[in-house]
């Protein structure tokens, strides 16, 4: 029985040729989410700016015109709805309270007795209040772990390869980052601590790809000793493309249900998670692979074509 294949075994596709497009293209988008950072900026969730989120599902289809109404006359500032799920389904954000954390249970508590007053059956199936200190210190330790997690991975790719693999795989993985904050910027979904997961996951993901196409270069370095690097590296890409696109298919068709179907809590998780499987994968052959043949052409090799590269390509 034949084994279902994405892409066929002995394709030689000169990914190297593309590199100054890829290269351009990547800074640009990159260059493009750091302004988005900084204005308009981001959407920052309850975790980062403080405050409350309530969920609740009312009896019949949310009255928004109604809500805001109730809600606006409970004197607790200006409270934003979102329809998310079933039409029913309300989130309700209201501004950090003054006053600590008494305040911000009063608050839950009008908001709860205008919900039954208002709209009898409606159900308060989650409540989350976070103060101002408390959403500095997860904004601070969100940063943390997104560093570590990148000075960790340099520090791998250090130790197991050559230090040209290393610096490629640390821009690189910089740039995805980057651009993953670029989409939340231009897209508004919020930034809280399940975004940061998102962010580390996709590292993780980003890394591990370039790591597979990094021993398969890493190999082929030892076979062909003379080989031009921009054909070791066009040869190792193509080597590996089969196992690359089957592992990011795969996690990206697990993926998109959470998209659809996962609700707010976690769909903004999933659309972070599927932009960056198609930019961790785009980015090992775009982005990893040329800013290693820029380092090491001079280094890893001399570029004197041998006879066994000139069979590899006549195979």
């Amino acid at each position: 029985m034949r084994r279902l294949r994405l892409v066929p075994d002995d394709t030689r596709i000169p990914f190297m040729k593309g590199r100054f497009a890829g290269l351009i293209v990547s800074a640009f988008l990159s260059t493009a989410s750091v302004v988005l950072f900084f204005y308009p900026g981001l959407n920052y969730g309850i975790d980062f700016q403080g405050g409350i989120v309530i969920e609740a599902r009312t009896p019949a289809a949310a009255d928004f015109p109604a809500l805001r109404t109730s809600l606006g006359a409970l004197g607790l500032g200006q409270a934003a709805l979102q329809q998310f799920g079933s039409p029913q389904d309300v989130l309700i954000r209201l501004e950090r309270q003054e006053g600590g954390q008494g305040a911000e249970e009063r608050a839950v508590k009008l908001v709860r007795g205008a919900l039954e007053q208002g709209f009898p059956g409606t159900q308060i199936r989650r409540v989350e209040s976070v103060g101002a200190t408390v959403s500095g210190e997860l904004f601070r330790d969100g940063l943390m772990a997104t560093g570590l997690g990148l000075l960790a991975m340099m520090v791998y790719i250090w130790f197991r390869f050559e230090w040209q693999f290393a610096f490629g795989a640390l821009v690189t993985l910089l740039l995805d980052v980057t651009k993953t904050i670029g989409l939340y910027a231009v897209t508004g979904m919020q930034f809280n601590l399940t975004s940061v997961a998102a962010v580390l996951t996709i590292i993780g993901y980003s890394i591990n790809d370039k790591v597979v196409v990094y021993d398969r270069m890493r190999e082929n370095l030892r076979i062909y000793k003379k080989m031009p690097l921009r054909e070791l590296i066009d040869l190792s890409i193509n080597e590996t493309l089969n196992r690359t696109i089957g592992t990011s298919v795969t996690t990206f068709l697990a993926a998109l249900p959470l998209a659809i179907f996962g609700g707010e809590a976690l769909q903004g998780f999933a659309i972070a998670m599927l932009f960056g499987i198609l930019i961790g994968t785009s980015s090992s052959i775009f982005i990893a692979a040329p800013i290693l043949l820029f380092l090491g052409e001079n280094r890893l090799r001399r570029g004197v074509p041998t006879e066994a590269a000139e069979n590899v390509k006549a195979g």
